[in-house]
């Protein structure tokens, strides 16, 4: 069995954070376009447009839930102190977030069953709220790890219950992803559609442009004044700087490509500045998971909430056997249904 407590010279605690730090970008891009394409979804006028809107999504969108399955479960595994923790801090937004994953698939599922008007705007409605306020809640919840939590001994939560997570900064990086979000999914919906609604997603994606462009500069500003430590790490690896660089580049590289119709890069550099902005946090927190606002030798770091090194090192080994095989499956799907869509008797 595994004896070794590090692989290339890198600890397991900190390979395991790589892993599931992996897992959940992964499930922010594949599902960040899917969330933006439902929050849209309300400004496409015509049932047809909004029936095709579905569609483009419809193969896939469960699917990519499989990044969250996967990467909850790594965390839970790996850190399992963080879990708990995490959960009795985020319980409220946690709940919420259930329950609009499962109105969004009710809605997905329901919506062209009957032909009804009011059947059709009323789930339209539940479809594009519940994205927007998926959207919210996973930046909310990134806004609070950033900023902390107000953990204290035993690394247990000391706060209240409810809407002690709606911090000014939390709320800004909420809004943010959901412009994220919503040009990342109306990009790819311009890779699926033609003619009239291609029209309009174009008019649509200048407009998120600039509503993702003036929530990051805010947000960034914010972060940069208000949040403490912010710095630290970077101060102590000054070549980290190319990271912060790299994000910028990929923010104003979307835009340029947008308006050469590349929407195919677009795509891949606002999967890259999603990419850059998690390695941001990743890198601002190491070696920290959540930090602890009543006093920083309470913070959950990788080594205090992790697994035995025993426990890290086997399901690294299953790692490596499955990611290869989550990653061919996921090539094969998106190479399947490449393409326009197409509405026959099996769509949505």
């Amino acid at each position: 069995m595994i004896e070794l407590d590090s692989f290339l010279g890198i600890d397991y605690p900190t390979l395991w954070f790589l892993v599931v730090g992996l897992l959940f970008s992964g499930y922010a891009i594949l599902e960040g376009f899917d969330y933006g394409a439902g929050a849209l979804h309300l400004f496409l006028r015509k049932d047809l447009s909004r029936r095709i809107a579905i569609n483009a999504i419809g193969p896939l969108w469960d699917a990519n839930q499989v990044w969250l399955i996967i990467g909850g479960g790594a965390l839970f595994a790996g850190f399992p102190v963080m879990y708990a923790t995490m959960l009795s801090a985020m319980y409220v937004p946690f709940m919420l977030f259930l329950v609009l994953l499962v109105l969004r698939s009710s809605a997905i599922k329901f919506r062209s069953i009957e032909k009804m008007i009011w059947w059709r705007k009323t789930w339209d409605i539940i479809y594009s709220v519940s994205n927007i306020l998926i959207s919210f809640l996973l930046g909310v919840v990134l806004g609070n790890v950033i900023e902390g939590f107000a953990i204290g001994e035993n690394l247990s939560f000391k706060g209240g219950v409810f809407l002690h997570f709606l911090s000014p900064y939390a709320v800004m990086v909420g809004v943010t992803t959901v412009a994220l979000f919503m040009t990342q999914g109306a990009i790819f919906l311009l890779l699926k559609t033609e003619g009239r609604l291609h029209n309009r997603l174009t008019f649509l994606l200048k407009r998120v442009m600039i509503f993702f462009i003036f929530s990051f500069t805010v947000m960034s500003l914010y972060t940069l004044v208000f949040v403490e430590g912010v710095m630290e790490n970077f101060k102590e690896l000054p070549i980290s700087y190319v990271l912060p660089v790299l994000a910028l580049l990929a923010v104003a590289n979307v835009p340029r490509l947008i308006s050469k119709k590349k929407y195919m890069k677009a795509l891949v550099f606002s999967s890259l500045t999603m990419s850059f902005l998690l390695m941001l946090v990743a890198f601002q927190l190491y070696p920290v998971l959540l930090p602890s606002s009543i006093d920083p030798s309470y913070n959950v770091t990788i080594y205090n909430a992790a697994s035995s090194q025993k426990s890290l090192g086997i399901m690294l080994m299953i790692v490596c056997i499955g990611a290869p095989l989550l990653a061919g499956y996921f090539f094969f799907l998106y190479k399947t249904f490449n393409g326009k869509v197409e509405l026959d008797d099996t769509s949505y």
